[in-house]
């Protein structure tokens, strides 16, 4: 058995040995989400830290722990807290979580994060609806020896955001008169934030968003069978767009302050799906 299979099976043994709830929906919180428990009926929480061998999160904003429920009835396995590359994590602990979820019965992975706007038009505080992505500059999670409990060996990515999710994302934001844009996140690997020059690249390459998470999830994610739909939130101008240094302090405030609208939009999300 692959290596990395047998761990993410002994994190479903030990997840299981918690909690029986089958989720629908797999929920991944950005930075300014972390309070979204208190909208969820929660049955059982397990910090990361209590899992064998499952990476823990050490980013600021990120809380480190599954939290399991309901939302609106729909049952939910939320991630307070995501792992991040710059951690210094193996590329495959990175996308564990994201395949477990997927292993305790999820089928409709739900992708949030923060961002830095590149697109002229954006402002802090802006919602942007994911419809595709930039991958080139992180390591991809698929590299070495297919895992063929999980997925194919060359796994199509024409689709990666689900047009049906997409589409009820923005008739839920247009009940809640929620401005919702549409654009191409990329993810680069951090933690240093991307330079002037970089961000103008990212911009001739089609880019309107850029951050350092949910790319190489939303991969792995679409390997082992995941629906996949995405929201981030412009938590700040890019580098030479801003008028300002950038600061980790910066985007957790903007995700704080975004937070209210941004947990009814997921909300009435999930209840649509």
């Amino acid at each position: 058995m692959d290596i990395r299979y047998e761990k993410l099976r002994q994190c479903l043994e030990y997840v299981r040995s918690r909690t029986d709830l089958e989720p629908e929906t797999a929920l991944v919180l950005g930075s300014g989400l972390g309070d979204y428990a208190r909208n969820m009926e929660v049955s059982c929480e397990i910090p990361y830290s209590e899992i064998p061998g499952f990476p823990v999160s050490t980013a600021p904003g990120h809380d480190g722990r599954f939290i399991f429920g309901t939302v609106a009835g729909k049952k939910i396995v939320c991630m307070k807290g995501r792992v991040h590359f710059y951690e210094g994590y193996d590329i495959s602990d990175v996308v564990l979580p994201t395949r477990l979820m997927r292993l305790l019965g999820a089928k409709i992975l739900f992708l949030t994060n923060a961002s830095g706007g590149i697109r002229e038009d954006f402002k802090p505080g802006d919602f942007m609806l994911v419809k595709d992505h930039i991958s080139s500059f992180v390591p991809n999670p698929l590299i070495g020896p297919n895992i063929d409990e999980l997925g194919v060996r060359f796994p199509d990515m024409t689709h990666v955001y689900n047009e049906e999710l997409r589409d009820r994302i923005k008739a839920s934001a247009a009940e809640l008169s929620i401005d919702l844009k549409e654009g191409v996140y990329v993810q680069t690997m951090g933690p240093s934030y991307e330079s002037p020059a970089e961000i103008q690249m990212f911009k001739k390459l089609g880019a309107d968003a850029v951050g350092m998470s949910t790319v190489v999830e939303a991969i792995a994610g679409n390997h082992c069978g995941f629906r996949i739909c995405c929201i981030s939130c412009v938590c700040n101008l890019a580098a030479g767009i801003a008028d300002h240094e950038l600061t980790g302090e910066e985007v957790i405030e903007a995700g704080q302050a975004a937070a209210p609208l941004f947990e009814k939009l997921v909300t009435r999300s999930i209840e649509a799906f």
